[in-house]
């Protein structure tokens, strides 16, 4: 559970033609130096798409990096193209030393407890991965279990998900390789110390759930892709399986499939007290669910349906008995905690705790008790109430920040939970449910003074007169001045995700610096709820680039941002939001930095996780879609003849949730379109993917070449000496 505290454009689509007239190879001087960009081949590919003609002249990049040797010397050309020129900026060895200073404090992540076992990661600073640890009992001695910085020179293999079983005697956890979604999933021996030979391939978007005995676990994995299509295919027919102990894949029982509907996913939970299997089927991004339980009673695993979908949300938070607690929107937009007879299925749901004006964000049911999450914006309370739902009081904060974790078990009053703000690290307290006294775990040393940074709550009107919030985070000095300074502002708007109170390290260099950073709540995301996300989706994703385009005006007008100061950033879907918004207003931005992001909006549901997105975009392959998705579509909008900010796009080799070829379609028509002298580059990161297991190397490498080039095109002066 995470706790915080604190389209229609169909005149873009009649005036916007796709990139298709200009020269395979460029030339601008940008900064004083002359930028030659790296041929790319066009094709003379349009395809009808409802009758409107489509031109696709780099559908070769869609192509496997790893296998076409054409993509691969073009990238090549690129990153060395970038290379030089950003080795060239001022300041991004200063940057990258502070950062490294500044992560080089200890950080622990939230412990989990199993048969009197406290498990948790801890880094030291600077490892590339972090290790986790164990302690018999709350103080014991550390332990070492396993150091992932073994496994590749280069760091970039990671331990991902891991789950202790429930008497603590065995770990199940997942190995990430250079940053894909793929995991293989392994076992370790707690007592012993050793990696057993149980080994579980094509693994992704999948749980680990333990049965009660702790004899094994249950999974999801997909079939194995064919041929060089491992990074690139739709990831359909997921399956549920269960592997016992010491066995081999092959003899794992499979559990639950729906040959018949194969975009459905299967994830899996077992009640804490080992008695249920929880089943939730989905098939899009969006919180609908279809629940099956199943009796873990040493017989047969048959599961039976308990809530037909998937139409509502469905998240079980605790057990007792047959009695399963959910959080649901049945009947409750901003969700209400219900409970359903497993051992009754056709039993109605009956009301706990019910809808109140704030959004339920999350929950968990630990010792006697459950905690909630209430959300307004992006900031929330949690709270502490009885089983039969009456409030027992607030569960104490340090102050405005993020909490998260709150994990735990019925009977059992202890749990943990991690505690952050824009500019303090995360500290770890362990919280009783049954005395409400807090204590701290663990607390990293800060190597700067929080105190001398500022965060200010602010909102604006955007387009359509819809108030929307963001925070602004600089240097108090700048602030009681009223001095504007170089600034960032970042967004995201979808999903229903919600930006919330959180550190970054890469960041505070920027803030260090003198610099301003602004992040936007903009509809599309969860801060107000459901409506707030469904004022931002499908045919209201123009919503979204509004709300962004109103921000970068207020930061502008009132004095935060210089008049040519302004960059912005986004990164998944933020990367779209950057290039749609660019496309649409280049006059506002000095720079962008559009991250791993979605940019041909005419073909993402056919790579892996993209047909999950449809819930938030709309499906290309809709009549009624298609005119709202190429209106905006980055790479389709790309108008020559105007003077463009300066661009970075960042991508990873191994992104295999949205995979590169967006990056490297929209960078070659970028590059190939007359849009000014400002540079257009590309940086394509080698053995990483979406985010999830980058290397801290690698992330401050990326971080450095990045905000050096925001800071050469927004006046930003790095020190290296900030203070």
């Amino acid at each position: 559970m995470r706790v915080t505290a604190r389209l229609f454009l169909l005149p873009l689509l009649l005036a916007a033609s796709p990139v298709v007239a200009g020269p395979e190879v460029a030339a601008i001087d940008a900064a004083g130096q002359g930028l030659r960009y790296p041929a790319a081949r066009r094709l003379d590919l349009i395809e009808d798409h409802f009758g409107v003609k489509v031109a696709d002249p780099y559908r070769w990049l869609e192509n496997d990096l790893r296998a076409d040797p054409a993509v691969q010397d073009w990238v090549a050309q690129e990153n060395a193209l970038t290379r030089r020129y950003i080795d060239g900026l001022p300041g991004r060895t200063a940057l990258k030393a502070r950062m490294q200073a500044l992560l080089s404090h200890g950080r622990y992540t939230v412990p989990r407890k199993a048969g009197g076992r406290y498990f948790y990661g801890y880094n030291k600073g600077l490892q590339n991965q972090t290790p986790l640890y164990m302690r018999e009992g709350l103080d014991g001695p550390q332990r070492l279990l396993i150091d992932p910085n073994e496994w590749a020179k280069d760091g970039a293999s990671a331990l991902a998900e891991w789950t202790p079983s429930p008497n603590g005697r065995y770990l199940a956890f997942a190995v990430q390789e250079a940053g894909s979604d793929w995991r293989t999933l392994r076992l370790l021996d707690v007592d012993t110390g050793r990696v057993l030979d149980d080994r579980i391939d094509w693994v992704k978007f999948s749980t680990m759930a333990w049965d009660g005995r702790g004899e094994g676990f249950f999974y999801s994995r997909y079939p194995a892709p064919q041929g060089d299509m491992a990074f690139r295919s739709a990831n359909e027919d997921q399956q549920l399986f269960y592997h016992r102990v010491g066995t081999a894949q092959a003899q794992d029982q499979l559990i639950y499939a729906t040959p018949d509907r194969p975009k459905l996913s299967h994830t899996a939970q077992v009640t804490n007290d080992g008695r249920w299997l929880i089943i939730n089927s989905f098939q899009g991004i969006d919180s609908r669910r279809e629940i099956h339980v199943a009796p873990l009673d040493g017989g047969p695993v048959t599961p039976r349906r308990l809530v037909k979908g998937p139409t509502q949300d469905w998240r079980l938070i605790g057990s007792r008995g047959a009695t399963l607690y959910f959080i649901t929107d049945d009947h409750a937009p901003g969700s209400r905690v219900v409970t359903l007879d497993a051992a009754n299925p056709r039993r109605k749901p009956q009301p706990v705790v019910a809808e109140r004006p704030e959004t339920l964000a999350g929950g968990s049911l630990v010792g006697n008790r459950l905690i909630l999450a209430y959300m307004n914006q992006a900031e929330t309370i949690a709270e502490l109430v009885e089983l039969d739902g009456r409030k027992v009081g607030d569960v104490p904060l340090p102050g405005m920040g993020t909490a998260a974790g709150f994990g735990g078990r019925d009977g059992d009053p202890e749990t943990f939970f991690s505690f952050s703000g824009f500019t303090t690290p995360s500290s770890i307290y362990r919280f009783d449910t049954s005395t409400l006294q807090s204590q701290l775990f663990a607390q990293p040393e800060l190597p700067f003074n929080p105190d001398e940074y500022g965060v200010e709550q602010i909102s604006y009107l955007s387009r359509d007169g819809t108030r929307v919030p963001m925070t602004v985070i600089r240097k108090k000095a700048l602030a009681d001045r009223a001095i504007a300074a170089p600034t960032i502002l970042y967004g995201y708007g979808g999903f229903n995700i919600s930006l919330t109170p959180g550190y970054s390290a890469t960041r505070l260099a920027w803030l260090e610096q003198g610099g301003v950073y602004a992040i936007a709540n903009l509809r599309g995301g969860g801060e107000f709820g459901k409506a707030w996300h469904d004022a931002g989706r499908g045919p209201n994703k123009q919503n979204v680039f509004d709300d962004f385009i109103a921000a970068a005006e207020y930061l502008k007008a009132n004095g935060y941002s210089t008049p040519d100061g302004l960059a912005i950033e986004g990164r998944s879907n933020g990367g779209l939001l950057v290039g749609a918004v660019v496309n649409q207003r280049p006059d506002l931005f000095a720079a962008a930095l559009p991250a791993v992001g979605v940019m041909d909006m005419l073909r993402f549901d056919r790579f892996t996780a993209g047909r999950y997105w449809v819930d938030d975009y709309g499906s290309p392959g809709r009549a009624e879609d298609f005119p709202l998705l190429y209106g905006y579509s980055p790479y389709h909008n790309i108008l020559s003849g105007k003077d463009y900010p300066a661009i970075l796009v960042t991508t990873a080799d191994t992104d295999d949730r949205v995979v590169p070829a967006h990056s490297f379609k929209y960078a070659a028509a970028l590059q190939a379109a007359n849009v000014g002298s400002r540079p257009r580059l590309l940086r394509v990161e080698t053995r990483a993917g979406h985010g999830a297991g980058k290397p801290i190397d690698k992330l401050i490498d990326e971080y450095a070449d990045s905000y050096a080039f925001l800071a050469s095109f927004t006046g930003l002066q790095i020190k290296a000496d900030p203070q």
